[in-house]
């Protein structure tokens, strides 16, 4: 395992729309795990691939309650109601903005094992989902903020 280098704004790669995943191979599960090692290392809630500089369509999310999610070439299928809520991005350190986002999102993918999940999230799942998929398609949360402002500095 390995804690990688996480791209910020202004690298090219996460201006670009990632390549979809054809063959999962010990490649992939190696870079899933590696992916989810560095999301916690930065205190993260989700990576995408794109983030560590690979064009691929690969995704990883915890939003604290410990089950790791691992989406290969997720696609949001039904979006419903809308919330606005603060964001911030592991690419875009320095600063948090308002996004509005769907309140409730149905997605599918694939697993590591290969195997096609469909899933309903809310609340901060669903925002995390749709964030990450952005970073797929070259989105970055900056791009839709209706506001934006500097995050404040934790004390070290």
């Amino acid at each position: 395992m390995a804690i990688l280098k996480i791209m910020h704004a202004g690298n090219p790669v996460l201006r670009k729309v990632a390549e979809p995943v054809k063959k999962i191979d010990k490649r992939i599960t190696r870079l899933l795990t590696n992916m989810a090692e560095t999301m916690y290392a930065a205190d993260g809630v989700g990576l995408a691939a794109p983030q560590i500089g690979e064009s691929k369509r690969m995704v990883v999310i915890d939003v604290g309650d410990g089950v790791l999610l691992e989406m290969i070439n997720p696609v949001i299928t039904k979006r419903e109601g809308s919330v606005v809520d603060m964001e911030g991005c592991l690419s875009v350190p320095d600063y948090n903005g308002t996004v509005e986002r769907s309140a409730t999102v149905e997605c599918e993918f694939t697993n590591r094992q290969g195997e096609l999940v469909k899933l309903t999230a809310t609340e901060l799942l669903a925002r995390a989902i749709q964030h990450e998929i952005d970073h797929l398609d070259g989105i970055l949360f900056i791009d839709k903020a209706q506001t934006i402002e500097p995050r404040e500095m934790k004390d070290e």
